[in-house]
Formats: C-alpha cells, structure tokens, sequence
C-alpha cells in the first residue's frame, strides 16, 4: 500500500508548509500596525446615587 510509506510525499509536505510559513511571515511582518496603543483614563469617577422616585 504506497500509502503508508511516507518517503515519497512527506518531504514534499514539509517543505511547502516551511516554505509557505516564512513567505508567510516575511509578508506579515512588513505591515506596520496603524494604530498605535494609548493609555487608558485610570481615574474612576464616582458613581451617582440613584433616584428612586416610587420610594
């Protein structure tokens, strides 16, 4: 069954996938991010009281 016999197929497999990942991450990594992480405002407010006006 030449199925199981990897030799013919598995080389091939490879080294597509490792050829396609670093094509991959050289095209990535030329992205730039546009949107630049800020600070979130730490300071909490204070909550208001609630009006309960049946009460």
């Amino acid at each position: 069954m030449p199925q199981l016999n990897p030799d013919p197929w598995f080389f091939i497999f490879t080294t597509s996938w490792l050829v396609y990942l670093v094509l991959l991450m050289s095209k990535t990594s030329n992205f730039k991010q546009s949107n630049e992480p800020t600070m979130q405002n730490i300071s909490k407010s204070k909550p208001q009281p609630w009006n309960w006006p049946w009460t």
